[in-house]
């Protein structure tokens, strides 16, 4: 079994022009072709926290939402959604709270693959260091908590600088740590903020972020993961 996963912060669907576009987005994720996606800040932040990317519109791509949204125009929590592609079946989907003091959250959803259970965390963690590191232990209990010992992927804008430093120290026993490149800004990106973190079932051989374009934040793929026998 091989999936490709990746994450991409969409920031709420507006370009370096300053436009907001939702087409471009879903042009961007059909060049990325992943089978499961991570995006953070998918829905705006004031009101009724409305999805960027209509319903309408990602029903007529590749893709199904894992729903775990607690509002009705929402597609995600705190702006974390999940997509996973069509014809992987869905088993749930959850919103988690994180220890913060600014809106911040993470997704889950479980999900079936050639009869494989798997665990995807979708998340987009604080710019406070101490708040990263408190957000991870959170969501490294919370898979320590969840029923069976599925594969688990972490993946999301991690707004850590270091690649293995600072908060990332706290991915310890078996979990691999993949930075696939420079993210942000696009046009020059300098910073490796996104992360995909992965247990010991999976194993990797190429990841890498998406060519500069319109977008401010690349989007960043792992797209040779596949269980380990």
């Amino acid at each position: 079994m091989q999936l490709t996963f990746a994450s991409y912060n969409i920031h709420k669907g507006v370009g370096l022009d300053r436009k907001r576009d939702p087409e471009r987005i879903l042009t961007v994720l059909h060049e990325i072709d992943a089978d499961i996606v991570a995006l953070q800040e998918a829905d705006r932040r004031i009101g009724q926290r409305a999805s960027v990317l209509p319903r309408a519109e990602i029903d007529d791509t590749d893709w199904r939402v894992v729903e775990v949204a607690k509002r009705p125009r929402s597609i995600g929590w705190h702006g974390n959604a999940l997509l996973v592609r069509r014809g992987i079946e869905i088993l749930g989907g959850e919103a988690l709270d994180l220890p913060t003091i600014e809106p911040r959250g993470a997704v889950c959803g479980e999900i079936v693959v050639e009869g494989h259970r798997l665990r995807v965390i979708g998340t987009h963690l604080d710019l406070s260091g101490l708040r990263r590191r408190d957000q991870i232990r959170a969501l490294l209990a919370f898979a320590d908590r969840c029923a069976g010992d599925w594969p688990t992927v972490i993946m999301g804008d991690f707004n850590q600088w270091g690649r293995r430093t600072g908060a990332m120290r706290e991915f310890t026993g078996g979990w691999q740590i993949l930075t696939p490149g420079r993210s942000y800004p696009s046009r020059q990106p300098v910073a490796t903020l996104d992360r995909i973190v992965a247990s010991s079932h999976w194993a990797a051989s190429r990841r890498k972020c998406t060519t500069p374009g319109f977008r401010p934040w690349l989007p960043t793929t792992c797209p040779s993961w596949r269980r380990s026998s």
